[in-house]
């Protein structure tokens, strides 16, 4: 049995910066983190050309900036050494290889109870916390869709978060299914090894530049949304010209107003526009079916593909160990309430980059919920 003021549940950004913030009020607490190291999506489970898509001052965790020499759009490899620092700067311990699995509230005793699993010394730990924060991520479980005859297929399969470098691909017809960020940089870096490359794009998107969604971001804090999307919109049609004949359609829905209302980011093109208007990179609609090494679309065309990278994004798992979490996380494990609302349960319990806003939301949640908790010890105490 372990008493501890807060529990954070993650050890990735969120966890991080929540943690930061209560050392600077110097409210004990405790992180436990599953993975044998911090930021293990960061670590393990992202692709060797991976770039922060929000310029860095929009990527910043609390009380800490990144080196001035530091690039606008930061690689991946800088990102985790700035996470390092991090930690080393606030002294986070956190409790690795150990994972939560069952947390509910007593309601005599006014806490959590929450059952953990060292995988170290295969022994269960007990905590009772007074607060507790789910920091575990929205992309704790890889999404992989339903489709009929998967099984069947004879190739390689993976998520893109098993996925690293186009290299292995070179001369092989792969699939990619998804098209948010992750799934158009995969298919840029596939078809520049030397992939034949196709891509599912089933719904509208937004593509835009860097440049642009910078400067969406900084003007979204002075100028009303709709105007910030008009102007993007325009902009997006001159440097792209007309994407329709090529398979992208646009949402009806400006990007920052889609943005804030559904957590979906714009796509930021990093060349697979081009390679897709060049006819390198193949756009293809949905899929009805997988026959062996034969994917059967919608259309009615029938391609032979060696290769399927699913870029279909991840999902929550809070759900599975929280109890009682119905006043903040949905049957998702995504928050109820909406942004910027969204971060505060009942009972003390609370979220942390679960709002689809990226790391610039991840650092205003952490801040929340060390002032609040600050002023529920306050007012306990007083």
């Amino acid at each position: 049995m372990e008493e501890v003021g807060v529990l954070i549940v993650g050890a990735g950004p969120a966890g991080l910066a929540t943690a930061a913030c209560l050392t600077q009020f110097s409210i004990p607490y405790v992180i436990v983190e599953r993975e044998s190291c911090s930021a293990s999506l960061w670590r393990n489970r992202a692709y060797d050309r991976l770039k922060l898509h929000l310029a860095k001052e929009f990527c910043e965790l609390p009380h800490m900036s990144y080196p001035a020499d530091a690039p606008t759009y930061i690689p991946k490899s800088l990102f985790v050494k700035y996470l390092d620092d991090y930690i080393e700067r606030f002294n986070i311990q956190p409790k690795y290889l150990t994972s939560v699995e069952s947390s509910a509230y007593d309601n005599d005793k006014k806490c959590w109870s929450i059952v953990a699993h060292d995988m170290v010394g295969c022994i269960t730990i007990n905590f009772i916390a007074k607060f507790l924060v789910v920091a575990s991520g929205e992309n704790s479980a890889e999404n992989i869709p339903v489709i009929p005859g998967l099984h069947s297929f004879p190739g390689e399969a993976i998520h893109s978060s098993r996925y690293k470098s186009g290299k292995s691909f070179s001369g092989k017809s792969v699939l990619v299914i998804g098209s948010g960020n992750s799934g158009m940089e995969i298919a840029y870096d596939l078809a520049t090894h030397g992939a034949n490359t196709s891509i599912v794009i089933r719904s509208p998107i937004h593509v835009m530049t860097k440049a642009l969604i910078r400067l969406g971001m900084t003007l979204a804090h002075r100028v009303p949304l709709n105007l910030v999307d008009n102007l993007l919109v325009a902009a997006a049609n001159f440097v792209f010209g007309d994407l329709s004949r090529h398979g992208i359609t646009m949402p009806k829905v400006g990007p920052m107003i889609l943005k804030s209302k559904t957590g979906r980011s714009a796509v930021i093109d990093v060349g697979t526009v081009g390679l897709i208007k060049q006819g390198i990179i193949q756009v293809r609609g949905s899929i009805s079916k997988i026959m062996g090494n034969i994917v059967k679309f919608q259309c009615g065309e029938e391609i032979s593909f060696d290769a399927i990278v699913f870029a279909t994004g991840y999902k929550s798992t809070a759900n599975m160990w929280l109890e009682n979490g119905e006043s903040m996380l949905n049957d998702n494990g995504l928050p109820t309430k909406e942004y910027p609302n969204h971060w505060k349960g009942e009972n003390r319990l609370y979220c942390a980059g679960l709002a689809r806003r990226g790391l610039a939301s991840i650092a205003v949640d952490a801040k929340n919920i060390a002032n609040d908790i600050k002023s529920v010890i306050a007012s306990i105490s007083g």
